[in-house]
């Protein structure tokens, strides 16, 4: 049974490495070498690096039993484009789901809303919102703002272009403890915390938990209503495909 997965998550590695363990061929698709080196080596998992066309996902697409699509909350394009190469090829697709959060705080409908939410709100902002929404938020100043982002040459390079300083940038690779998120909002005198919801593999918990203990203000941007199964119910589906296969 061949199941191609578009991964990059946390949940898409271990389901990816999950179904390869029970007898399925996999192939996992991930957008950036920093994905290819998260996914790990993995026995029966062959990894593709580097973002699709629909038409090259078509192509992917032939020849597979399933699609699952484990890429990350935020990444709406991404699905939209998986969704619409899967109908176009004929071949069942899964959308992974990741848990929300409950949480206090000021919710955006965008990077941008958040910006303009902060447009006459004083104080230093810590961005945990990733390297992509840079610039909705350069409008700010760059000097009160502080990107957390991953330690790439892509991400430091959107830095760069948003004139942000150097002494502010935060290249570091996530999940974070709350005591490290405390010890950051504290060490740059951080007044506002933008983030996603992530959800537990993003650690979503330990920055709302650090903002309020902290007294930063929390400003979280919504994710975007979808459907979709959870990781438990997709892989108990797949077990009985391979079930079926074999009987």
């Amino acid at each position: 049974m061949n199941i191609l997965v578009f991964g990059g998550t946390t949940e898409g590695r271990e389901l990816s490495c999950r179904l390869a363990a029970e007898g399925a061929h996999v192939t996992v698709c991930v957008a950036t070498d920093y994905g290819r080196e998260e996914q790990g080596e993995c026995p029966g998992v062959a990894v593709l690096t580097g973002r699709k066309t629909v038409p090259e996902m078509v192509q992917l697409l032939q020849n597979q039993s399933l699609c699952v699509d484990a890429t990350h909350p935020y990444a709406v394009a991404a699905t939209e484009n998986i969704r619409t190469a899967c109908e176009m090829a004929g071949v069942p697709y899964q959308r992974l789901l990741r848990a929300g959060s409950v949480y206090k705080g000021v919710t955006a409908d965008s990077a941008q809303a958040a910006a303009a939410y902060l447009e006459t709100r004083p104080g230093n902002v810590l961005l945990a919102t990733g390297a992509k929404e840079l610039a909705a938020f350069a409008g700010l100043g760059p000097e009160r703002l502080y990107p957390r982002i991953l330690p790439s040459h892509e991400s430091l390079t959107a830095c760069e272009a948003a004139g942000i300083p150097h002494r502010n940038i935060l290249a570091m690779q996530g999940p974070f403890s709350q005591a490290l998120n405390e010890a950051l909002i504290q060490q740059f005198q951080i007044a506002h915390l933008v983030t996603k919801d992530g959800g537990k593999a993003g650690g979503f918990a330990e920055k709302a938990a650090a903002a309020e203990r902290t007294g930063a203000e929390l400003i979280v941007i919504r994710r975007r209503p979808e459907t979709g199964s959870s990781y438990e119910t997709i892989l108990d589906m797949c077990r009985g495909m391979l079930l079926c296969k074999y009987d």
